[in-house]
């Protein structure tokens, strides 16, 4: 297994610690294992968030390129606003 040398701050460092010491992992290799698992897992699931806010967009676009769409003017923006929040809450 390859091996590294990372700098913890004093408060890393402490987390660790005590992650190992309350019994949740064996060493502190363990905890940053688990750790790194966690950031790929995140990694992951903002490339996820990314692609489906993309096809969102591209599917706004092309809805307005086709004309489906609705005018708010600028005084009612709020109302509308209001009137769509709480018929997508339902």
């Amino acid at each position: 297994m390859p091996t590294r040398n990372v700098n913890l701050t004093v408060e890393q460092d402490a987390f660790v610690e005590e992650a190992v010491k309350s019994g949740k992992y064996q060493n502190a290799s363990e905890a940053v294992r688990d750790a790194l698992r966690g950031l790929q897992l995140r990694h992951q699931q903002d490339e996820l968030k990314l692609a489906a806010l993309r096809a969102h967009v591209e599917a706004g676009v092309a809805a307005l390129e086709r004309g489906e769409f609705t005018e708010v003017e600028d005084a009612d923006l709020d109302a509308w606003l209001d009137d769509l929040a709480a018929t997508s809450v339902r």
